[in-house]
């Protein structure tokens, strides 16, 4: 589904996140405050574990919410998603993202594309 791609290309389908929120799995949602709280040097509780996706109404992460720079990024500039940026190639926040996945970089391509048409 087009709005469960985040605004950085991410699927937030596979987002384990959203996936602990759509099963309602408290053992997901520690599994991922833990690792949440050790990459972002915070406290991220398993009760924090919430989100309906990036760009759809409804609860988001602490992460999603006010600590991601690229949501925030493009909430500022009023973009559907990055793919909307005439940045995006040269974007650092995105480099960071499409280093360790691929999939993303891809998706906003493609949504790229498809607007275009």
């Amino acid at each position: 589904m087009k709005e469960l791609i985040g605004y950085c290309g991410l699927n937030c389908e596979t987002c384990e996140a959203y996936i602990a929120t759509k099963n309602d799995d408290n053992e997901l949602r520690k599994k991922v405050s833990k690792l949440w709280s050790e990459l972002n040097g915070i406290e991220i509780t398993p009760e924090m574990i919430n989100c309906t996706g990036c760009r759809v109404d409804g609860v988001k992460t602490i992460f999603c919410d006010s600590i991601c720079q690229i949501r925030q990024c493009a909430l500022a500039k009023n973009v559907e998603t990055c793919a909307d940026c005439e940045e995006m190639e040269e974007c650092e926040k995105l480099k960071m993202i499409f280093e360790n996945n691929q999939e993303a970089q891809k998706n906003l391509e493609n949504l790229k594309k498809h607007k275009k048409l």
